[in-house]
């Protein structure tokens, strides 16, 4: 269905308008979508189902240093990160992995998707709280026809990763990748939950949803052996045999990958720290699989916009005896706030993550540029010659005003600006206050920052009455929702 018609019955209703027909396979080196080829680029949205909040800066209580805020995606923040995705051109999206359990938590008000053993020695414990957040976010890739590739568990510690499953047994982060201990049994055991989780909104088990795409043994799981791949891939088919399988190693091709055909696809990671943040990586890597695998970029980044374009266009163009590369997500991307702005994130080398559809206020960050180039990819992809033009934007979501130097709202997905209308009444008539609002300061501190204040409000005898419109290069959308605001003084 095209995306177009996709946007307009999403103005009528927010229930599921169309179901994916097949679960996606693998026939050698190739993705298939049924009978079709299935390739993809985009901006790589790893928060789809947790949020680091950069804007609380860091938790002092955290021993590591570093350890920051972390919350739950509302139902709405999550929709419109869908809408975002979809409305310009994404159809596949890696994210990030499955939290783990840090003895910081509390102190940090953080919550996580894997919890430690109800009894000493056991299996660790799904959260539920989260878990009905990934249903969302699950049920939400169908709605919006985006294909997942989800990770199990990170190589790192961000997020909790190996270090802190193996905390749980009392054992060593390395001990991870040794397949008879306590703590790969007990990912085992994880991959199993979730695999054979039940939806709470589509009613299917996980193993059932052809949203997702394939399954990762993890991310950058750059100590995994020929053993560890084996045994876990072989754990995820077991439960998952209609979804495909990642190879999470990092940084290198493990042969025995090539030649098990339960490994459905070869992963790699292109950053400048690795050396390999380059466009002659993907022929390298597409020689070393030697078309007996699909070809995934899981990510790159972090970049000039020049080096992007050059390693985008080879992801799209190089083959190697007939293989191309499958798909590829350039790092990372951030959605809008519920109570208006962007979320974001600052990486070490000082870029920022992306927003879409691209805004001015990031040009320091290239960001209209990355965006333009990951769009013209997807477009080449689909053998086109140009992306398509963006959807009208969807309503704004205007929320209860409390201070009118202090007005928020939800932006919508693919919106560049926005008008500000106002009135006595709610029946109007409505008069422009302010044109060309932008929502897109980065960053974006919703203590500190205000997308618009009306101090004249402060001198209206009655209530006041407010109305956002979003605007980008295709027209402008609906009026929002109206919210009223009423001085002390005239009470």
């Amino acid at each position: 269905m095209h995306r177009w018609l996709i946007s307009l019955l999403l103005c009528i209703s927010t229930s599921p308008v169309v179901a994916f027909d097949h679960f996606i396979s693998r026939q050698g080196h190739q993705l298939l979508d049924g009978t079709e080829e299935f390739r993809f680029a985009g901006l790589h949205a790893p928060e789809l189902h947790r949020l680091e909040d950069d804007a609380r800066g860091v938790c002092a209580a955290d021993p590591r240093g570093w350890g920051q805020y972390f919350n739950w995606p509302t139902a709405e923040e999550q929709e419109n990160w869908f809408q975002a995705l979809s409305f310009t051109g994404h159809k596949a999206m890696r994210i990030y992995v499955l939290s783990v359990a840090h003895p910081a938590d509390a102190a940090c008000g953080r919550e996580t998707h894997i919890l430690p053993p109800a009894t000493a020695g056991g299996m660790p414990v799904l959260n539920e709280k989260a878990m009905l957040v990934y249903d969302r976010m699950i049920a939400l890739a169908e709605q919006y026809q985006i294909r997942l590739i989800l990770p199990f568990i990170d190589h790192w510690d961000w997020w909790g990763g190996r270090a802190q499953l193996a905390a749980f047994y009392g054992e060593t982060a390395d001990d991870f990748y040794r397949t008879d201990s306590r703590t790969y049994q007990a990912y085992l055991d994880i991959i199993r939950q979730v695999i054979q989780r039940k939806n709470s909104i589509t009613g299917r088990l996980y193993a059932e949803e052809k949203a997702i795409m394939a399954w990762e043994t993890g991310n950058e799981l750059k100590d995994s052996t020929a053993e560890f791949v084996q045994k876990t891939v072989a754990q995820i088919k077991k439960y998952a045999p209609h979804q495909l399988t990642v190879d999470g190693t990092y940084l290198k091709i493990i042969p025995e990958s090539l030649t098990n055909p339960q490994v459905d696809i070869i992963s790699n990671h292109f950053y400048t720290t690795n050396n390999n943040n380059n466009p002659e990586q993907v022929s390298k890597d597409l020689a070393a699989i030697g078309g007996k695998k699909v070809y995934l970029i899981g990510e790159f980044g972090l970049t000039d916009s020049k080096n992007i374009a050059a390693i985008l266009q080879a992801a799209v163009q190089s083959e190697v005896k007939g293989a191309k590369t499958a798909g590829v997500f350039v790092w990372g991307w951030r959605g809008q706030r519920h109570n208006g702005g962007f979320y974001y994130h600052k990486e070490y080398t000082g870029h920022y993550s992306y927003r879409l559809p691209g805004f001015a206020e990031a040009a320091f960050n290239d960001e209209q540029q990355v965006v333009n180039l990951v769009r013209q990819a997807q477009a080449r992809l689909a053998g086109k010659a140009k992306p398509d033009a963006l959807p009208l934007p969807l309503a704004p979501k205007l929320r209860a005003i409390t201070d009118p130097m202090n007005i928020q709202w939800l932006g919508a997905a693919v919106a560049r600006y926005y008008r500000i209308e106002r009135a006595s009444s709610a029946q109007g008539p409505w008069q422009l206050l302010a044109d060309k609002v932008s929502n897109a300061k980065l960053p974006f501190d919703p203590a500190k920052d205000r997308i618009f204040s009306d101090p004249t409000a402060l001198k209206q005898q009655g209530p006041v009455y407010y109305r956002v419109i979003a605007v980008n290069e295709t027209g402008q959308s609906a009026q929002s929702n109206i919210q009223s605001w009423t001085s002390a003084a005239a009470l």
